[in-house]
């Protein structure tokens, strides 16, 4: 009798412990799976740009910045000039070519020989802005008078009001979209620079020639205006991003990325990316005038 009243107690304890236990699985409700969202793709890859000089500052600024917010991405800049970077993307040597002036159509007809087509990005606006040792007395020059400088029609600083010295002629060289820009604007488009100027590889190389010569004129980007020389002003105007943004200014340009047909995966997001806020944020930083 004791036996079996234990057996009882005990099947009746193990019962309703298992009621218990089965009472509190169905009081607590199973877990259901959040919905997620499909992470953002993370960039990889690399690019490789290069040409223009005035752009070079302002393009290895963008890759810093764009690979600093995409670590999987390698982006290599060089300048050389635009020529040099249009030269490079028709021989299918970099992603895209930098340049200061529009592709020329024997170039963009190079490419199309090769199955392939220009494709034209405005990413950034600039002004020439023309510069003059800080010693010297000059303070404008109308356009017409700086064309016959640089043609070496007008050879010395007395005859546009500055002192008895003769001119230095300070310039890009043929490869820089700034010489042709310079070249279609003010010397004329049938016209030659005069065979005394002064050649030079980049607007730093201008800067610190026209800093170390007191009779020299150069012209630089408007992103490469320095107060170790002087602006002088075009037909009242000097150059800067306002004059350049207001229309007043009258040497002005677009900058240009080029690529092989429309860019692609990581091509077009960097295109897009230096477009965006950030990217035109940079233009403005690196003192040039942004699209947007």
């Amino acid at each position: 009798m004791k036996m079996r009243k234990w057996l009882t107690i005990g099947a009746v304890t193990a019962l309703a412990a298992g009621t218990i236990a089965l009472a509190g699985c169905g009081s607590t409700p199973a877990k259901t799976a959040e919905p997620t969202t499909p992470a953002k793709a993370e960039l990889s890859g690399t690019l490789t740009v290069a040409g223009s000089d005035t752009l070079v500052n302002v393009a290895q600024a963008w890759a810093k910045a764009f690979m600093a917010e995409n670590p999987n991405v390698q982006i290599a800049v060089k300048g050389g000039g635009s020529g040099t970077g249009i030269a490079s993307l028709i021989n299918g040597q970099v992603d895209f070519a930098n340049s200061s002036r529009e592709m020329k159509a024997e170039e963009k007809d190079q490419l199309a020989a090769k199955g392939s087509e220009a494709v034209e990005t405005k990413v950034a606006r600039d002004g020439i802005a023309v510069i003059a040792n800080s010693a010297n007395a000059v303070e404008n020059l109308t356009k017409d008078q700086l064309g016959q400088i640089y043609r070496g029609e007008v050879t010395n600083w007395k005859q546009v009001g500055g002192a008895d010295k003769p001119i230095v002629l300070v310039s890009r060289d043929p490869s820089s979209g700034t010489y042709e820009y310079f070249k279609e604007a003010v010397v004329g488009k049938e016209r030659n620079y005069a065979k005394s100027a002064k050649l030079l590889p980049s607007n730093q190389a201008i800067v610190d020639e026209v800093k170390a010569n007191a009779d020299a004129i150069g012209y630089v980007g408007v992103g490469y205006e320095s107060a170790d020389v002087k602006v002088v002003a075009l037909d009242g105007v000097k150059a800067s991003v306002d004059t350049v943004l207001d229309g007043s200014y009258g040497l002005s340009r677009g900058l240009y990325m080029y690529s092989n047909g429309q860019p692609k995966d990581l091509a077009k997001a960097y295109i897009e990316w230096i477009l965006g806020s950030a990217g035109q944020q940079i233009v403005t930083d690196e003192g040039f005038v942004p699209v947007k």
